[in-house]
């Protein structure tokens, strides 16, 4: 049986994360078992919600690579750049760039507020902060025609109410499909009011 090259890539990150993250906590290890359903699938559902997009990515916060390292192995025509402040989820970042085999990645180490802007296109997050604050390392890190993917859960709704008090953007809002009560925030043109 062929299966594809993503696919099989796929398969191996699942295998390099349940194999690092005793060591490391890259996800949560009630959630290890269903790596598969719980973070990869997740992940993918972005890149098939993105998968008109160009230019280069952001990964912000990136911990265990999710949803990064899934854009990068799905996306390799595309730079993808992950950022990450613990210097041990970077160097599990790095081994697994080198076991994919990912040439479309660049691994970033350092805090979200203190790396030079990156003027990406597409910027995600996934699990990283509040919406309000979300959007000060978006705006930071945007280029001006980009688009932030940002994956949020059952409270999405109350951390727009919240981000709307001080910041204006546009706002497409696609249902997960992993959970019914979370959401992917597709966010354009950022600005503090």
């Amino acid at each position: 049986m062929n299966v594809s090259r993503e696919t099989a890539e796929l398969a191996k990150l699942a295998a390099l994360v349940r194999k690092w993250s005793p060591v490391i906590n890259l996800v949560a290890p009630a959630t290890l078992d269903a790596i598969e359903a719980r973070h990869i699938d997740d992940s993918l559902q972005l890149v098939r919600l993105a998968r008109s997009a160009t230019g280069d990515w952001l990964d912000l916060g990136s911990g265990g690579g999710f949803p990064g390292l899934v854009v990068a192995i799905a996306r390799p025509d595309q730079a993808v750049t992950l950022v990450e402040s613990d210097a041990r989820k970077c160097s599990f970042l790095r081994i697994a760039g080198r076991e994919l085999d990912l040439a479309n990645l660049r691994i970033l180490h350092g805090r979200i507020e203190a790396i030079p802007p990156q003027s990406a296109a597409n910027v995600s997050a996934r699990a990283l902060a509040p919406l309000p604050d979300l959007l000060s390392y978006v705006g930071r890190h945007l280029g001006p025609q980009g688009r932030a993917w940002l994956m949020k859960g059952r409270n999405w709704q109350d951390e727009v109410a919240q981000a709307r008090k001080d910041w204006s953007f546009e706002m497409n809002v696609h249902p997960s499909a992993t959970d019914p009560d979370a959401a992917i925030l597709e966010i354009r043109g950022p600005r503090h009011a």
